[in-house]
């Protein structure tokens, strides 16, 4: 079963050398920053602090927080990118993090070979990889750049053939920072399909946005983040109208 807890987990970011600089110390010290007391030449940045969550099949969560709150941190720590400092976090099932979407890429290398690449590095047997690769090729509408060297290709290119492999494969667990727009309007809408189809056949999903409008579409619950802390936590409705006092007050 698909699921994911997380109890008291923090992350912390050491800075070194920063000692001597008593600008960075002070305005670090204002976004968490703590000075090491073994080691007075280490400042450490407190990204995430005993952040708790349990998640389970059905779960739809939203990441609500300004600019810095430790949103996109605590998606990378439930895609496995980084482990906790401290505390634990328990992920099971296969997860899909749509925040790199061309980690694993070469752009040396063709589009083809591009599609195996990023397919193992997503998981995948090289066999899967290679199954995929024609659906891959009609979708991307890439045509004969799919022989090129990926390095030939505009950036929006690159981003239709990395959407295409990161979500041909249905994940348990999938993550979002932000909602995904790739390509012309056409393409675009193409895209918003296939997404919309990954994101309802997830059996959890966690989003990250500054949209309110998009997580009430997509979310049955939320927690509001502010300063790496999870500062409120229930329905998608209540985090969002308290968020938003927030702003106006």
């Amino acid at each position: 079963m698909a699921s994911i807890t997380l109890r008291n987990a923090c992350v912390d970011f050491p800075i070194y050398n920063a000692r001597g600089r008593s600008l960075k110390a002070n305005v670090l010290r204002r976004v968490g920053g703590r000075i090491d007391s073994n080691n007075r030449e280490i400042i450490t940045v407190e990204a995430l602090r005993d952040i708790n969550l349990d998640l389970r099949p059905g779960d739809r969560l939203a990441l609500v927080g300004h600019n810095g709150a430790g949103k996109s941190t605590l998606l990378r720590v439930l895609a496995g990118a980084y482990e906790p400092s401290r505390g634990v976090a328990h992920i099971d099932g296969k997860v899909s993090s749509l925040l790199d979407m061309t980690m694993g890429m070469d752009p040396e290398l063709t589009g083809r070979e591009n599609i195996t690449l990023r397919g193992i590095f997503l998981g995948m047997t090289f066999r899967q990889a290679t199954e995929i690769t024609p659906a891959i090729e009609e979708f991307t509408e890439l045509g004969g750049f799919m022989d090129l060297p990926m390095r030939t290709y505009s950036s929006g290119m690159t981003l239709r053939l990395a959407f295409a492999v990161s979500t041909a494969v249905q994940p348990d667990i999938l993550l979002l920072d932000e909602m995904i727009s790739v390509g012309d309007m056409s393409f675009a809408e193409k895209a918003r399909i296939r997404l919309e189809q990954v994101m309802e056949n997830s059996r959890i999903l966690v989003l990250a946005s500054h949209d309110p409008m998009i997580l009430k579409r997509y979310c049955n619950k939320a927690v509001h983040l502010r300063e790496g802390q999870i500062v409120a936590a229930g329905s998608i409705d209540d985090i969002l109208e308290q968020h938003g006092a927030l702003e106006q007050g």
